[in-house]
């Protein structure tokens, strides 16, 4: 009877925590600290609180939902779940924008995470000044005050455990994860990259960001770049990897997981960028995945049917970004990734805290 009873109470936590990580809050706010003419809009969906003892489910909407990709659904502005959470800050490519990693940001909010990503000016679609643009370090700069400002400001998305927070990126976000977890830039080893493996795309990016710059604009970018309260980093197909010298990829201090996209669309060779980090990581908390059926794109919001069409009319040869590869559907890899994601963090955090 004692034993019958104890596992009802179990089971009862158990549903009540599933409910809790099911529901997401979302919220916008702007980042006004730092340089003046670079503002941050903010995007965070987090854990929302809920009430156990009622059936009635907290009004959701699509959260960046547009004509040509599919949103997610979330309580704007619920109130936030009680209790310290993790917290993982995300970056976009180059040209993106905080939607576009929104399908992972909701499926780490429904395991108890607090997520954040702003749009990096200069390299956003909102914003494409190309001064702002060719200030690259600014990038894992824009993180860190992201990590200032969720800190500072509970009311927004809850508590925070200050010793769980990992950064994830995407393409050129994948570059400005790997700066915040020590890797190093320098502009004489990727030169020298260049002349050996030439890639018009990701070579004849040397001007628009700012990667031959000289001065004190040169000191910025082959500074470290690192945030040592990041324990834990996912690159998503990343580019300019080859910047990075083999030095400070071997010194990185913490958990590192990349996925590489085995699809070539002609500018990121999995083995070129993503692989570059995998021999160079340290071998023991580096995991290294290369989907096969994924194409550098396929870490992008899910596309409507006829987002190929849309994106090909305001911008030709833009439907690049709603395809895959022969194999499974986009939301299948989505699957994969966010699976992978969530175990590593688990283990990357735990081992981590431990550590300490």
């Amino acid at each position: 009877m004692h034993r019958s009873i104890f596992f009802s109470l179990l089971l009862m936590l158990f549903s009540s925590a599933n409910l809790l990580a099911a529901s997401i809050g979302f919220r916008e706010a702007q980042v006004t600290d730092g340089p003046a003419n670079r503002p941050l809009h903010v995007s965070i969906w987090y854990p929302a609180q809920t009430n156990p003892s009622t059936t009635a489910e907290t009004p959701t909407s699509s959260v960046g939902e547009n004509r040509a990709f599919f949103g997610v659904q979330a309580s704007p502005d619920a109130e936030p779940a009680q209790g310290g959470h993790p917290l993982v800050v995300l970056s976009h490519g180059y040209g993106g924008n905080w939607r576009n990693l929104n399908w992972l940001a909701a499926e780490l909010a429904a395991k108890g995470y607090v997520v954040a990503a702003p749009d990096h000016p200069g390299t956003t679609t909102f914003d494409r000044r190309p001064a702002e643009a060719a200030r690259l370090w600014e990038r894992p700069h824009d993180l860190s005050r992201v990590i200032d400002f969720i800190l500072d400001n509970p009311q927004l998305a809850g508590e925070i455990n200050a010793d769980n927070i990992a950064a994830i990126g995407h393409s050129l976000g994948g570059w400005t994860v790997m700066a915040l977890a020590g890797a190093r830039f320098d502009q004489a080893h990727f030169a020298a990259e260049c002349l050996a493996h030439p890639n018009p795309r990701v070579c004849g990016l040397s001007d628009e960001l700012g990667l031959s710059t000289k001065g004190a604009a040169k000191a910025s970018l082959e500074a470290s770049l690192a945030d040592q309260r990041v324990r834990a980093v996912v690159s998503l197909d990343l580019g300019l990897a080859r910047g990075f010298t083999p030095a400070s990829l071997a010194a990185a201090p913490i958990p590192v997981l990349i996925f590489g996209a085995g699809v070539d669309i002609g500018d990121l060779p999995a083995k070129m960028e993503s692989g570059y980090l995998a021999i160079h990581l340290p071998p023991a908390q580096t995991q290294y995945v290369e989907i096969p059926d994924a194409a550098h794109f396929s870490f992008m919001q899910r596309c409507k049917p006829a987002a190929i069409a849309l994106l090909e009319e305001e911008a030709p040869g833009d439907g690049i970004i709603c395809k895959d590869g022969d194999g499974r559907s986009r939301e299948e890899i989505h699957r994969q990734v966010a699976s992978q994601v969530i175990d590593f963090l688990a283990q990357a955090l735990t081992a981590k805290n431990a550590a300490l």
